[in-house]
């Protein structure tokens, strides 16, 4: 009976399937299997885990996690010329890997597990932003997300305040999960090789906010401190509050400062601010 192990290089199954990377889907793939385990290990043990992949191409990563142990994956790919390459690792998978034809910006993911899935994917730097705030805000169980970004993004994801990387992607990231920066991945490790590195995060939803907010105030108040982030957060939030110097001293905090200085905690105290000025409605 067959097994991993007989299969091809991946190289050669994307020839053999056409499969050259698409820029409109926003495709990067990688065929380096030492790295490809290397990128799996974040996730630790997979004995007991159902890994849902997104966006897996010619499987180099879906190859990784079944490897790996993973007890079930289900492949999400939306670009049918992978879901054939895809089908000759089902077959000797031992019935481990599902795959499905869908877009994930459109799957209703919650029906496709019975326990929190480890989410996983090398994702096109196109969307990565999007899929991840859809996945982050879900609030459905998650075990965790291994996720690969375009590593300015990835950096931006992880910073930490007073950096200049730090903005309003990290705040409401880390509000809700604990992120770890595992590795970062160079340009010429990609078919085709972009212009830029990648990063890959370990990122696990908390069980609850890391401070009480309202996530719709919580954007807010970022959005306007970190949309004129040069300027100190007294003229920045000019927009949002009517006296905004009054609102950062009701949150306890300085007039005077820039955005990038506020850690979570402080942009929370101004969101509950701005909820009790405009109201739970906005």
């Amino acid at each position: 009976m067959a097994d991993l192990d007989s299969l091809p290089p991946l190289r050669d199954v994307a020839d053999r399937h056409g499969l050259r990377a698409r820029r409109s889907l926003g495709q990067n793939f990688l065929f380096d299997e030492n790295l490809l385990d290397r990128i799996v290990s974040f996730s630790g043990d997979l004995s007991n885990a159902h890994v849902i992949e997104i966006g897996p191409g010619p499987g180099g990563l879906t190859r990784a996690f079944l490897r790996a142990g993973a007890q079930q994956v289900t492949a999400l790919e939306k670009d049918r010329r992978c879901v054939a390459a895809l089908q000759e690792l089902s077959e000797v998978s031992n019935g481990r890997l599902e795959i499905i034809e869908a877009d994930v910006l459109e799957a209703d993911l919650p029906r496709l597990f019975t326990q929190p899935p480890v989410i996983a994917g090398n994702l096109p730097f196109n969307i990565a932003t999007e899929v991840l705030m859809q996945l982050v805000e879900s609030g459905m169980p998650i075990a965790h997300m291994l996720l690969m970004f375009q590593k300015e993004v990835g950096h931006r994801i992880a910073a930490q305040p007073g950096s200049k990387s730090y903005g309003r992607l990290s705040v409401l990231v880390q509000w809700l999960c604990a992120v770890e920066a595992c590795l970062d991945v160079p340009p010429e490790a990609f078919v085709p090789a972009p212009k830029v590195s990648a990063s890959v995060l370990r990122i696990t939803p908390r069980s609850c906010p890391l401070y009480p907010a309202q996530i719709n105030h919580l954007r807010a108040v970022t959005k306007a401190a970190f949309g004129q982030r040069r300027k100190t957060l007294r003229n920045s939030l000019g927009t949002t509050f009517a006296d905004p110097v009054s609102a950062l001293e009701a949150a306890g905090i300085r007039p005077d400062l820039r955005a990038e200085k506020i850690n979570i905690k402080g942009f929370c105290a101004l969101a509950r601010v701005h909820q009790d000025i405009v109201g739970t409605d906005i």
